[in-house]
């Protein structure tokens, strides 16, 4: 049977368009740019009475295809090694990665033992991350603690005064001398300290970035960017700070927040990240009153649509 001469031509055609448009193909999908999710356990939990297994929030994270989970220490039902052993294997067969642990910690106290205490509680925290295979900490600066309470702080935006007798810039010190004898072991035990634009020294980018910035050059102090602390014109300062990131907690507040609400557009700051190339993990930190049930799945389609994850 004899091949229609035009028909051959015109498939032959077709085949070479699209042989040479499959390499272009794969390479500009190899170039895309995308970031993993994680599921923060405090999502589940915000620090109500009953503390939410983090076996669960692992078993959320599989059943959604969110590729990490983000451990609060203080939800952890246990710090003995089978209950580490326990949680690690957990993720493991369930294809989830463990990939950070938030901690809590300050270094902003006059007093050289209560700021020891923080340093080593700080080392016992990266020896509980090594052991979990988690490889990234979350590290605060610490506050001067003069408000009268959490709820005091967040009604004046963050805003506090130091200790009399005392200044920014001794909490600076403090806070850069501390980090200082962290590093050490972070590098012995493999685990990443990300310092969070959290409240007190670090409320502002340029608190952050002047003890970020302090240890430039070191592999092993980086930054973490909470979507969610920077509460006007959030944009320039995440911006400020992207360069300087090494792991993103993403705020989303259904239902309306506990503290706050803000309205935030996560296309503009997937470009924020992008254009820093940031390529590290996106943690997604729900803090609504809204039912977790539905407001993390609702969290997981905006970060997907957001970051192309």
């Amino acid at each position: 049977m004899q091949t229609d001469r035009r028909q051959f031509l015109s498939t032959g055609a077709l085949a070479g368009a699209a042989a040479a448009l499959a390499p272009l193909s794969l390479s500009a999908a190899l170039a895309a740019p995308r970031n993993k999710l994680a599921l923060a356990t405090y999502s589940y939990w915000h620090f109500t009475r009953n503390k939410y297994p983090i076996e669960k929030v692992i078993d959320h994270a599989a059943e959604m295809g969110v590729e990490g989970v983000d451990v609060l220490h203080m939800q952890m039902a246990s710090e003995r090694s089978e209950y580490l052993r326990k949680l690690k294997r957990h993720a493991f067969v369930n294809g989830v990665g463990l990939v950070g642990l938030s901690i809590h910690q300050g270094f902003v106290k006059p007093k050289a033992a209560d700021r020891q205490k923080n340093i080593d509680h700080t080392i016992h925290c990266m020896e509980l991350a090594h052991e979990l295979g988690i490889p990234c900490i979350r590290l605060n600066t610490g506050r001067w603690r003069t408000s009268k309470s959490f709820d005091e702080l967040m009604a004046n935006r963050g805003i506090e005064p130091a200790i009399p007798g005392y200044t920014d810039e001794d909490g600076f010190k403090w806070c850069i001398d501390s980090i200082e004898k962290c590093l050490p072991a972070a590098e012995k035990l493999g685990v990443h300290m990300a310092l969070e634009n959290h409240w007190g020294l670090a409320r502002t980018p340029e608190g952050l970035l002047r003890i970020a910035k302090a240890f430039d050059g070191n592999p092993w102090l980086g930054v973490l960017m909470d979507t969610g602390n920077f509460l006007e014109n959030p944009y320039k300062k995440l911006e400020m700070i992207a360069s300087h990131t090494t792991f993103v907690q993403a705020k989303t507040y259904y239902g309306g927040g506990e503290w706050y609400t803000l309205d935030l557009d996560y296309k503009r700051i997937a470009g924020i990240l992008r254009k820093a190339n940031y390529r590290g993990y996106i943690s997604i930190e729900f803090e609504g009153k809204e039912d977790a049930k539905t407001a993390v799945p609702k969290s997981v389609k905006l970060m997907r649509d957001a970051f192309g994850a």
